[in-house]
């Protein structure tokens, strides 16, 4: 027998073998799902249960790819999705042949000046640059990888002129001064992993001039890694400034607070995504996280849904006033608006008292999350239009606006968006998902169970090594710097010379049956009802 025929035999072989294995299997998962009690469908129809489990598995994915359009995906759009990753990517921001925006539908929008402004004429930092680095793409097969270089760039970072930077906390000992309207909201060590916040930390500081929040969950290590400057997050746990009996350690906060990058203090009371405490699942609560927290690893954390420090707007206003002086520097706080009077009591308080906070972050209930329930992301607090708004007029009825600045966060991720958010009422905003996007969130809603594929959103070492901190963190740059320069373009489409600069004025409403509204009357309407 020659070579040649010893082969034919042994292949022959296995595919008997391999064949009898398949058909045992199948043959075992007859007998083992006609028996087993739990799944109804498979103890009638084993073969087609199983399809049916398997197309059940991966449906999110078929919508996602092949089913949904480009405007259908939740809660991203496959278009929203794309333009954030080619920002971050390219540096690019272009479309061609026409918007996919359903016209017919009612929405905001920015009213063009007759006569923008010209490039010349834009008041904006012109000597402040970053530097970058972005692919070039220079070819696109179908069947192939496409051809890609990486290039180095130097470009103006789209600042603020100094005439025009927001002062936080102007009466406290350290003001926390910004020349960028945009940062990166509140997202802890721990909902993300160490490669995520190091990249994020990294690219901010290289973009200049923003801010990234720590989030509930403590200042880490990987927060400061980049030297950006930092909000520094207290939520109801108290983690990561809480001594072995969950009280306040004051001298750990003194000494977070001497920290060079921690520039201001925010209370968090609420977020949109979950109007309760936040929780961390345990496989997720390693040692180092435990640490940063001060709280027992590979234990779930729960915070409360509210502070056990005060339970009403007096007290709380003075715990404010005692982190301010304990620190020097700006305290703010993180709230969600449920209704026309939600920040009546606060904004009321604050005049006859004199005392409140340096910043209020609004954050709409379309905002994002690690983890939350259904009916609390579906149906607990107003959407950030909506909220933003009823804040504003609130504290300007009571004549305390110009004490505080607003922080508006909720699906603020491209220039238009943030435009007409300022015009509502906002002085800044804070972006989450779209900063995840940049460093490689692909959407996989997993944020909750650890098992992240790209590595963002998990602890684990195995899966946080998809996430190169090298590369990303030039997206988060590129991402940032690209949506500074679309809101100053958009500014001067609206003959302003600075987004600084946003009214209501500036906005109109279309309905669905084509009548136009100033965003003026439908603040006046609103304030009405607030008075």
């Amino acid at each position: 027998m020659n070579i040649a025929d010893t082969f034919v035999i042994i292949v022959f072989v296995l595919f008997v073998l391999v064949l009898f294995s398949i058909i045992a299997f199948i043959a075992y998962l007859l007998i083992f799902d006609r028996n087993q009690k739990r799944h109804s469908i498979l103890r009638n129809y084993p073969a087609l249960g199983r399809v049916r489990y398997f197309f059940e598995k991966i449906g999110p994915e078929m919508r996602q790819y092949w089913f949904n359009s480009d405007t259908e995906g939740k809660p991203f759009s496959r278009d929203d999705y794309e333009h954030i990753v080619k920002s971050a990517k390219y540096k690019r921001d272009v479309v061609g042949f026409g918007s996919k925006r359903d016209f017919e539908a009612e929405g905001f929008f920015v009213r063009n000046d007759m006569f923008p402004k010209l490039t010349e004429e834009i008041k904006m930092d012109q000597e402040t640059t970053v530097t970058t680095k972005k692919y070039i793409l220079l070819k696109d097969p179908l069947f192939a990888d496409r051809e890609e270089k990486w290039k180095d760039e130097e470009s103006l970072a789209n600042l603020l002129h100094d005439d025009d930077t927001v002062v936080i906390g102007p009466n406290t000992k350290y003001p926390f001064v910004l020349k960028s309207l945009i940062g990166m909201s509140a997202m802890s060590y721990g909902a993300l992993g160490k490669n995520a916040i190091t990249a994020l930390s990294k690219g901010l500081a290289l973009a200049k001039g923003t801010w990234m929040n720590t989030g509930e969950g403590g200042l880490s290590p990987y927060h400061l890694e980049g030297g950006v400057d930092i909000i520094m997050q207290i939520g109801p746990g108290l983690f990561g400034i809480r001594d072995n009996n969950g009280d306040v350690d004051w001298d750990e906060l003194k000494r977070k607070s001497e920290i060079q990058q921690v520039k201001a203090f925010e209370l968090k009371l609420a977020q949109g995504a979950k109007t309760r405490g936040g929780h961390i699942d345990a496989e997720k609560v390693n040692p180092e996280i435990a640490e940063i927290r001060k709280v027992e690893p590979y234990k779930s954390v729960d915070s409360p849904n509210r502070f056990k420090l005060y339970g009403d707007i007096a007290t709380m206003c003075d715990f404010i006033e005692k982190i301010r002086n304990h620190t020097g520097k700006p305290v703010g706080m993180k709230i969600v608006i449920g209704s026309n009077d939600s920040a009546e009591e606060l904004a009321k308080y604050m005049k006859e008292s004199g005392k409140g906070p340096d910043f209020i972050t609004v954050d709409g209930g379309e905002g994002g999350t690690g983890a939350s329930y259904q009916e609390l992301i579906d149906s607990v607090g107003l959407p950030i239009k909506s909220a933003l708004p009823i804040l504003d007029l609130t504290l300007k009825k009571y004549g305390v606006r110009d004490r505080v600045k607003i922080i508006a966060s909720g699906k603020l991720f491209t220039p238009d968006r943030i435009a007409i958010a300022l015009a509502l009422g906002a002085d800044l905003v804070n972006i989450a998902r779209g900063f995840m996007i940049t460093v490689g969130c692909i959407q996989t809603l997993k944020c909750h169970s650890n098992a992240c594929p790209v590595g963002v959103a998990t602890t684990d070492p195995d899966l946080q090594k998809a996430l190169v901190i090298d590369e990303k963190k030039y997206r988060v740059v590129n991402y940032l710097v690209t949506l500074r320069q679309g809101l100053f373009r958009i500014a001067a489409a609206a003959g302003l010379d600075s987004p600084v600069h946003f009214h209501p004025k500036h906005i109109c409403y279309k309905d669905d049956k084509g009548v136009v509204i100033s965003l003026e009357k439908i603040l006046d309407d609103m304030g009405q009802q607030i008075s």
